[in-house]
């Protein structure tokens, strides 16, 4: 018969792959980034550590019960496992990851920024059409490169200021706006076309200033690596030329 610390392997297993289906209604949410993948990563984490913990504990009371009692007997062991059961389940479904509010987006550091925009942008993409999505998930990718531009910035650059009202205010903004429309009226054709379409052409615009914006924060650095790089040709190749 196995004791409950052969069953707890188990147990945790189920655990992890339970973690996997939380969010949204246990459905699997997709990440469309690096920054909101480190955040729900971390946030598994914290669960499976406190799943470890109770499971843990869990089994050092039977064992502690079944010193005191000289064995905790069939039904000592069916109740330890399925306390370690009721323990994964609970621990696993709560608490969930938040969605950050939209009104909250613009709070923090720039990278926080960059990481809760992602989460936000993931729990709404149940709610838009297709052509945006594929947007979104460009944004997701775009949003990590600008980050990371960002990352060696003063917060009081003016530069800051742009990216801000860009990725936490106009971007949310469009997608919120469009998401205010009752499903059976964003098809509708209206002047200057659908809002399926006007959500799609506004998120592509967006992406193509974020794009924009990495670039010319990236271009202090490519004429960093150019002069460097000429430097380099001119006084190591030559003699390199002249071995070959």
């Amino acid at each position: 018969m196995n004791s409950p610390a052969h069953n707890s392997d188990r147990t945790l297993a189920e655990a992890r792959s339970s973690l996997n289906r939380q969010q949204a209604g246990g459905r699997r949410v997709q990440s469309i980034g690096r920054r909101s993948a480190e955040i729900r990563r971390k946030h598994m984490l914290r669960k499976a550590a406190r799943i470890g913990a109770a499971v843990g504990a869990i089994i050092i009371a039977a064992m502690v019960a079944g010193l005191i009692l000289d064995g905790i007997g069939f039904a000592g062991i069916m109740l330890t496992i399925l306390a370690m059961i009721a323990a994964v389940v609970i621990l696993g479904s709560f608490p969930k990851l938040k969605v950050p509010e939209r009104a909250r987006l613009n709070q923090g550091s720039v990278q926080t920024l960059v990481g809760n925009t992602e989460l936000w942008l993931e729990a709404q993409r149940p709610a838009l059409p297709a052509p945006a999505v594929q947007v979104v998930d460009r944004l997701g990718l775009q949003l990590d490169a600008l980050g990371a531009q960002l990352e060696a910035l003063d917060e009081k650059q003016p530069a800051m200021a742009e990216v801000r009202k860009l990725v936490g205010e106009h971007l949310p903004g469009v997608v919120s706006a469009y998401t205010a429309i009752p499903r059976h009226l964003r098809a509708e054709q209206r002047a200057g076309g659908t809002p399926d379409q006007q959500l799609a052409d506004s998120l592509a615009k967006i992406s193509a200033e974020i794009d924009s914006v990495t670039r010319q924060l990236a271009e202090g650095h490519i004429d960093t690596l150019a002069i460097q790089t000429r430097y380099l040709d001119y006084k190591y190749g030559a003699g390199v030329e002249e071995q070959n």
